[in-house]
């Protein structure tokens, strides 16, 4: 695997783990769904991020949870364009959210680093949009589609079935023509996976990142931790700690977390640990 992280405007090193901040302009996320929220204050969100750690935002403007109704490319664009716009010389990389190849490419015209896609940029037009650019592109595993993907999951094999799905992507991403420095793989926590199963990804993550692409791990207060916790989204603090430590472990290079600070410091303390501290 590449050290370093080829991101829109930005070389990343991956020498240490990365931690992404959430922006959710929408009024329906699971944990932190804000109705109402106006595009000045997820600038202002963003702001706080940085200063508590974030090494890179990520900005989502339609809700990817079970059950989430969707949202016309229209109404995307209303609210994270001028997200973009306010946070685009805050000095980290900015990342998008989203599905809709329109999005990706309006996004792409104002100058994001990165599209994170949790359809794994399925779509032939997703593709076309984003080969050209020198944008990351994070190819998310999701079985179903937010609907409906938590009503009956099903594997015979979870680890190789998500894996290989992953990898295949990747290999279509490349023979459109991205450079494998640019692709970042996801196995998708929560998206069309059983409590049972996703502990068995994240057990098995360090198998994913030995095929020479970095990962991203989101398990930031997501309802497998809720299973073992007993707690509700906003309680999950140390739960998802603990999760994102157990992902780094296993090799994870960027973390997908609500709580920046928290996440930021424990990363550090590990990266201690690890690397020891000059005396």
């Amino acid at each position: 695997m590449s050290n370093s992280l080829q991101c829109g405007r930005f070389r990343l090193s991956l020498e240490r783990p990365l931690v992404m901040g959430i922006i959710n302009v929408t009024p329906d996320s699971f944990s932190d769904g804000r109705p109402g929220i106006t595009p000045a204050q997820a600038v202002r969100q963003g702001v706080t991020l940085i200063e508590q750690g974030a090494d890179m935002l990520d900005i989502g403007g339609e809700s990817s949870r079970p059950g989430a109704r969707p949202v016309s490319t229209q109404e995307e664009l209303s609210r994270i364009m001028p997200v973009i716009q306010g946070l685009m010389d805050s000095g980290v990389p900015l990342s998008i959210d989203t599905t809709k190849p329109e999005i990706m490419q309006h996004a792409l015209d104002a100058g994001v680093d990165m599209i994170n896609d949790i359809t794994a940029f399925g779509n032939q037009a997703a593709l076309q949009a984003v080969a050209a650019h020198d944008c990351a592109l994070c190819a998310m595993h999701m079985q179903g589609e937010p609907r409906t993907m938590q009503q009956a999951p099903h594997y015979s094999d979870v680890v190789a079935e998500v894996h290989g799905y992953l990898l295949k992507r990747a290999g279509a991403l490349e023979d459109a023509g991205v450079a494998k420095d640019r692709i970042v793989l996801d196995p998708g926590f929560g998206f069309g996976k059983t409590v049972a199963q996703n502990y068995t990804l994240l057990r098995h993550h360090a198998d994913l990142t030995r095929h020479a692409y970095p990962t991203l791990a989101g398990l930031s207060r997501k309802s497998m931790l809720g299973h073992v916790l007993g707690r509700e989204p906003q309680d999950r603090l140390a739960g998802s700690l603990a999760a994102a430590l157990a992902a780094i472990q296993r090799g994870a290079s960027i973390i997908r977390v609500h709580d920046v600070r928290e996440t930021a410091d424990a990363v550090h303390i590990w990266e201690a640990v690890e690397n020891g501290i000059k005396q």
